[in-house]
Order: structure tokens, then sequence, then C-alpha cells
């Protein structure tokens, strides 16, 4: 497994794109702690966004998660291009040539996607732990780990999504095009899920788009903003009553975890069909 790894990590390294894209990824997730530092100050108007309370413990771990989670395209083209790379290079025939079996190939890109997605979890939650420490108002070790099934449930997302785009990568054997199917797929959920809301019970509909994959991915971690008691604050005031749940369920993540296991059996189905 090691060796499979150190392989998939060097072809990365020696790719300068691929290089790029990695850190700028983690440098963004760096750049969650910016939020920090935006303040408004228009006369008698001051607001600084830390003081809001979205770095208090356990809310960070929702926040700094769905923030994070929009960086993840970065990867995803790491992940899309490190497939294609293998066709236009022909160095997939090779590697097979030179002993490596078709199913230990994409076991290698899966659990390169499986390392990134730990890496990731672990660089957010040391940039998460830190900026509590210096922002939150509770610093109880109680408070403080409570809530890190969010970083789980990020993990498991990364896990899902990336394998997602290893199966274009290998269906579509073109970055570009790869990811133009991304996008196309985001659009056609979207519409159905548009339709859906339309034509059935909102029920019904939410039952259903639940197992879409992309959709499925996104339901892990819902949006944190309406958790803020300044929001909640506001919608009072209006006579609005928020009340969601943001809770990471079991079913959701066995949903992503199905997709995940689909994604990469249909690499392996591929692979193993055609000729090279």
């Amino acid at each position: 497994m090691l060796r499979l790894l150190q392989i998939e990590f060097i072809k990365l390294w020696n790719n300068k794109a691929s290089r790029f894209l990695i850190v700028s990824y983690f440098v963004l997730l760096t750049f969650i702690a910016l939020i920090a530092a935006i303040k408004f100050d228009i006369g008698p108007v001051k607001f600084h966004l830390a003081e809001q309370g979205i770095f208090n413990f356990p809310y960070i771990w929702h926040f700094n998660s769905f923030i994070a989670a929009w960086f993840k395209l970065f990867l995803a083209i790491v992940i899309v291009s490190m497939v294609a790379n293998e066709y236009s290079n022909k160095t997939l025939k090779q590697n097979l040539i030179d002993g490596l079996s078709k199913k230990e190939f994409v076991l290698s890109k899966f659990i390169t996607v499986v390392v990134f997605a730990g890496i990731s979890v672990l660089f957010l939650f040391i940039v998460s732990l830190i900026l509590g420490l210096v922002y939150s108002d509770y610093n109880e070790i109680g408070i403080i780990f409570s809530d890190l099934e969010y970083l789980f449930a990020f993990f498991i997302k990364l896990v899902g999504f990336f394998s997602f785009c290893l199966f274009l990568g290998m269906l579509v054997r073109r970055s570009a095009f790869a990811l133009g199917f991304l996008i196309i797929w985001q659009v056609i959920e979207g519409i159905a899920t548009g339709l859906l809301y339309w034509k059935t019970s909102n029920s019904f509909a939410e039952t259903v788009t639940s197992f879409f994959p992309l959709n499925s991915m996104a339901n892990l971690i819902k949006e944190p903003f309406t958790r803020l008691s300044a929001v909640k604050s506001v919608a009072n005031q209006i006579g609005e009553e928020l009340t969601k749940d943001y809770a990471v369920h079991w079913y959701e993540i066995l949903i992503v975890c199905a997709w995940t296991f689909l994604f990469i059996y249909l690499s392996y189905a591929l692979l193993k069909k055609r000729d090279l």
C-alpha cells in the first residue's frame, strides 16, 4: 500500500500544475483565518466578524468544515488530471507492463484520494483549533472537542467527491471534459431537484434528492449561518422561527459511502473492460 502511495505522489509532485494546485488548496484552507480580520467601521456601525461567534467552540467545527468544503475543487482538478495524464502520457500502459495489476492501479488512486482527504481534515483541525483558542468565548475541554463529527463528515464528503472525480477521469479520460461533465451533472441534479419540488410534495422531493450523489455529499454538512445567535435574533424580530436540523446523521454518511464504493467499483470495471 505504501509503495502504491509513493508511486502516486512521485507522479503528482513531478507535475508542476498538480504541485501548484495542491499547495494552493492548503494555502486557501489557511486563509479561513483571514475571516477573523473582516471588520466594518462605518460611523457608529462597527462590525467585527470574529466577534459574532463564528470561531466559538464547538460552532467553529461546523462553520470551518462548511467553508473548507468549497475549496475541494482545487484537489478535484488534481484527481481528474492524475487519471487523465495516465492515458495521455501512456504511463498507465507502462505501469501494467511493469507488473502493476489493474486492481492495484485503481487502489493506488483511491488510497491517494483517502490520504488527500485525511491530510485536509488534519490541516483543518489544526487551523480551527488555533482560531478557536484565540477567539472562542468557551475554552472548556468538553466544549472544545464536542461536535467533531463535522470533521468526520468533511472527510467522508471529500472522499466521496474525489471518488466521483476519479470515476469521471476514468470514464472521460480528458481533464477538461471530465470537469465539464462534473458541472453538467451538478446542473442535472439542480434541474431534477427543482422539478421534484415543483411537481411533488416537499417531503418526497427531499427524500429522493437526498440520494443524488452530489446532493447527498452536500447534505453531510448543512449551512451553518442560521445557527448564529445574531441571525436567530434578527429572524425572531421579523417573526420568523429558525428550526433546522444541523446534525450529521448516520444514514447520510451511509449514502455517501455507498456512492463512494460504487464510483470506485465502476472505475475498476471500466479499466478492466477496456483494451489498453
